[in-house]
């Protein structure tokens, strides 16, 4: 084989990707083999999920899917895990699957209304603490009585509706200019340079404001997290119950996650604080003013019927009609018949934003089966349930924590609570005790899990989104904005368990 055909393959091989990072997933790609007879599964599976993490943590160089996907292949060639148990764990995560299918397509085809409503708040409320604080408690409420993941692409969809606004105009184009790549800043003016390096800043405080806020009232109800519906049906509790149980923690860290939001903002640390720039302002209201003076009774009507269907939505989510990936089918189908969205290659637009995070997940799911196959976690389970009863709800609570950071939390829920049933049914612990120890895994599984984007599916989501590259959202700025967040959260609720549970 030629020199040129080698150097070609090479090229080719993650594409634009730096030379060092295509060199290290070769090195993990060799390695793994090696290190498996030398080390054994165990030892081999750490080392698996750590390389899984670096793929998540430069996202940004490289999608994850493409290295991410190459290692869970070898895991399975390998025999670290089968077939069947990556189709069980996505089996089981099915729902997830569905949502990100169709919700955030759905999404997609109301990104207009939700234009409209978001820059109406954002121009309207000058303050940005108060700004931030109606992000993060809007996000809260809905999450609680939606979905984390909903939310998080209403809250996507608005951050790349208002940066390609801005973009356009940084880049000399008129508002209304329609062929614009935001994604590209060869054509910004060097004198925007700075406004928009603030206003990704902005977008970034507003955006992990959110996503903290889909953590804080998710953790409250039945149906904010797929793993509280998981641990309510295990512990028999229906909504009321499990509100009301948890509420010693969710309350107190939910009052102390709003006035982090506020400091956060006012002192400036940890990447937050960063205003509205004048400019940025002056081009939203010139763009709400063009919107307004080109509206007719088509674009009234599209309003309008987005406007229903959001109502809808939420009705149909709150009363659980359906699985939400399937109602999000039903917003798609709503949408598009009364908006006269007919065609199929507009139509297909809306789901290239959800089906590469899909297919991500799927890989994430893999890894998953290899924690589940080599037990990776059991040490740590063993030893928590080894402890004395009045101290294991506080280890609960720190272990599923330290755990959902690295892994899934829906997967470290799960393990956990079954863990926990079986000690239940075979009389080695009491009812009262078991009550206590799915209260310590459903909110140690919520809430400190913030700390990192593979800890909850919509950080992930958000980190491996549209939005993230535009404003330069990576896993290591996310890590630092989530730290502050993940100290409140994460020590109120061991305090509240200790004390309350």
């Amino acid at each position: 084989m030629s020199d040129s055909t080698v150097k070609a393959f090479w090229q080719n091989f993650l594409g634009s990707s730096p030379v060092w990072y295509k060199q290290t997933i070769i090195v993990f790609l060799l390695m793994n083999p090696i290190l498996l007879m030398l080390a054994g599964p165990f030892i081999t599976g750490w080392a698996l999920i750590g390389e899984f993490i670096f793929t998540l943590a430069l996202a940004l160089r490289c999608y994850p899917l493409q290295p991410g996907g190459l290692l869970a292949i070898q895991a399975v060639l390998l025999g670290m895990t089968s077939p069947e148990m990556v189709f069980k764990e996505t089996l089981a995560n099915f729902e997830v699957i569905l949502l990100l299918m169709f919700m955030v397509a759905g999404i997609y085809f109301m990104k207009e209304m939700l234009l409209y409503v978001f820059t109406k708040i954002l121009l309207k409320v000058k303050s940005k603490v108060l700004l931030s604080l109606l992000f993060s408690l809007v996000a809260a409420v809905l999450s609680a009585f939606l979905d984390a993941l909903t939310v998080t692409a209403v809250l996507i969809s608005v951050g790349v509706g208002f940066y390609s606004v801005y973009h356009k105009v940084a880049s000399g184009k008129g508002l209304g200019h329609a062929d614009h790549d935001p994604s590209q800043d060869d054509a910004v003016q060097e004198h925007n340079r700075e406004d928009l390096e603030n206003f990704r800043a902005f977008l970034r405080s507003l955006l992990m404001h959110g996503a903290v806020g889909t953590a804080l009232g998710g953790v409250c109800t039945l149906v904010g997290e797929p793993q509280n519906l998981l641990i309510a049906t295990v512990a028999d509790w229906d909504f009321i119950t499990f509100v009301t149980v948890m509420a010693p923690v969710t309350m107190p860290v939910l009052v102390c996650g709003l006035i982090t939001c506020v400091l956060l903002e006012v002192s400036g640390k940890f990447g937050y604080g960063a205003k509205l720039p004048p400019r940025v302002r002056e081009v939203l209201e010139e763009f709400e003013e063009k919107e307004a003076s080109q509206r007719n009774s088509r674009t009234n009507a599209r309003l309008v019927v987005q406007a229903a269907v959001a109502g809808i939505l939420v009705l149909a989510l709150a009363m659980h009609w359906a699985a939400v990936g399937l109602i999000g089918l039903m917003v798609i189908v709503l949408l598009t018949a009364f908006n006269g969205v007919v065609e199929e290659h507009q139509i297909g637009h809306a789901f290239e934003e959800a089906l590469p995070f899909t297919a991500l997940l799927v890989v994430f799911f893999a890894i998953v089966a290899v924690i589940h196959d080599q037990h990776l976690f059991t040490p740590v389970i063993d030893r928590v349930l080894a402890m004395e009863a009045d101290v294991r709800p506080a280890m609960f609570f720190l272990a599923n924590g330290v755990l959902s950071m690295i892994s899934d939390n829906v997967f470290v829920a799960t393990v956990y609570i079954s863990e926990v049933k079986a000690a239940l049914d075979a009389g080695d612990i009491t009812r009262a005790e078991f009550n206590q120890l799915a209260i310590a895994i459903n909110t140690g599984t919520n809430l400190p899990s913030v700390a990192t984007p593979n800890g909850q599916a919509a950080f992930l989501f958000l980190l491996t989104s549209a939005v993230a590259p535009l404003i330069r959202l990576s896993y290591g700025r996310m890590v630092i904005m989530a730290f502050p967040y993940t100290l409140v959260l994460g020590s109120v609720g061991l305090l509240c368990v200790s004390l309350f549970i």
